[in-house]
């Protein structure tokens, strides 16, 4: 198949999975994978090449970035457990100072929600918010749209979160998480200052529960602090998250500098993301030993694992459905239509994951299904190539479109949406107004951001 009728297929594709995953609840592992085989089959790709394709691109996604993603994983779970998220917490409090508690919640969330789930790190938060609250009867709904902005922002820019890790492998620009984690730092900035002011802008015209009710009963911010026996000091909390980071620069450092021999290669070895993570992992069972927990180790493990594994499955879904994409000559026949494409250039793959994020609610599906058809900057055959994408800043910049896109926006078909609903004592008309529209501000200002940094560095 060709011409007008691949496009009508691919579209008629891409609406069946949003409809299968957001109105007739079936898993997006299975969605993904059910439309990619049929997809393969209408377009017409010989039905012997089909299970070599979707089985290349399945494990493909698997070696290149799920060590990854459970390494990440274990990191967060081991922060939450041992009170190091709290710690972390009570530092930027004090950083910021009690005048504006609402940015400390945000800087709290944007700090914790690096190897934390934005839902969880919600949940683990949402304590010291509250005592926050009721501490400054600073507004409840300012903090909340802010803690959840904080946390949203890191969640889809920096790794090592599922979805940039995901993305920056099937890009393949996985060599360069170093310039990914800097970068959506960079980009965090702005998007981050937007909320702030939306949080307070909306704090002013939208009451929660809390708001409404009189003081309640309940810890204060010293009892929650206090509530973990061993809470860990600064630097061990730190670690876990800061070390990968360090390895990761040491790395890139030694490769720009063309360092040889053994300090060479060992330097490339740390600065590796499987090992950098490795070494924060070893950090956390620093942190484990240091909180008394360690008995506890093999059951976090075990949990952890039990979470990651879907997204690991979905992420790897998203890998079969744009190698099918490609193989189906979806891309060769854009390639023909080059000069309307290109005109779109990086807001191709933003406005694709917005429609996928708005569409179908998983933040994590948006980026790693609109990664998957992006394809990687190295194929000259790749959605990359087409829209001329093809540098690793390009590819980094790519990763961030994508990012901004699948934030845009969060509502009621995203499970965030209602944590930070029923978290943040809202009613769900409520949630539109702070959660849904923050996330758009957010969305709408990461991509101007994005596109001007396009405009100058790549």
């Amino acid at each position: 198949m060709s011409g007008i009728g691949l496009i009508v297929a691919f579209v008629i594709a891409i609406v069946v999975m949003i409809l299968a995953i957001s109105k007739w609840k079936v898993h997006p592992f299975l969605a993904i994978m059910g439309i990619s085989l049929v997809f393969a089959i209408i377009v017409g790709i010989p039905l012997g090449k089909i299970p070599g394709i979707i089985g290349t691109a399945f494990s493909g996604t698997f070696k290149s970035i799920g060590i990854v993603i459970i390494l990440g994983a274990i990191i967060g779970t081991i922060l939450e457990k041992t009170g190091a998220a709290l710690k972390l917490a009570e530092m930027t409090a004090r950083l910021v100072g009690p005048k504006h508690p609402e940015l400390a919640m945000e800087i709290m969330g944007w700090v914790v929600s690096i190897p934390v789930f934005c839902d969880s790190g919600f949940v683990i938060l949402d304590p010291i918010r509250k005592a926050l609250q009721r501490k400054t009867r600073y507004s409840s709904v300012a903090m909340t749209v802010a803690l959840s902005a904080g946390l949203y922002a890191s969640h889809v820019f920096i790794p090592p979160t599922p979805g940039p890790i995901a993305a920056a492998g099937a890009l393949g620009i996985e060599a360069n998480l170093l310039g990914l984690i800097g970068m959506g730092a960079v980009v965090s900035i702005p998007v981050l200052i937007a909320a702030f002011f939306y949080a307070n802008w909306i704090g002013k015209r939208i009451k929660s529960d809390e708001d409404i009710a009189e003081a309640g009963e309940g810890p204060t911010y010293e009892d929650l602090l206090k509530s973990f026996k061993n809470l860990p000091n600064g630097f061990l909390s730190l670690a876990p998250i800061i070390m990968p980071i360090i390895a990761m620069a040491v790395g890139s450092i030694a490769a720009m500098a063309k360092l040889q021999g053994p300090a060479g290669t060992f330097f490339a070895f740390i600065g590796t993301p499987i090992i950098a993570l490795t070494i924060g992992v070893l950090f956390g069972l620093i942190l484990l030993a240091q909180s008394g927990k360690m008995g506890d180790f093999y059951k976090m493990t075990d949990d952890t694992l039990r979470v990651v594994g879907p997204i690991l499955f979905i992420t790897a879904a998203g890998g079969v459905l744009g190698n099918v994409i490609v193989s189906a000559g979806f891309v060769d026949y854009m390639k023909g239509n080059a000069a309307v494409l290109s005109a779109l250039g990086i807001f191709f793959p933003f406005l694709l994951a917005a429609i996928l994020k708005t569409a179908q609610g998983s933040s994590t599906v948006a980026i790693t299904t609109t990664a998957g058809i992006m394809g990687s900057i190295a194929e000259s055959s790749s959605m990359m190539t087409l829209l001329g994408l093809t540098t690793p800043m390009a590819g980094i910049l790519t990763v961030l479109a994508i990012g901004a896109g699948a934030m845009t926006v969060s509502h009621a078909n995203d499970s965030y949406f209602w944590v930070v609903t029923n978290f943040g004592g809202m009613k769900p008309q409520n949630g539109y107004k702070t959660q849904t529209a923050v996330t758009f501000v957010m969305g709408i200002v990461a991509m101007v951001f994005i596109a001007l940094m396009k405009l100058i560095l790549a």
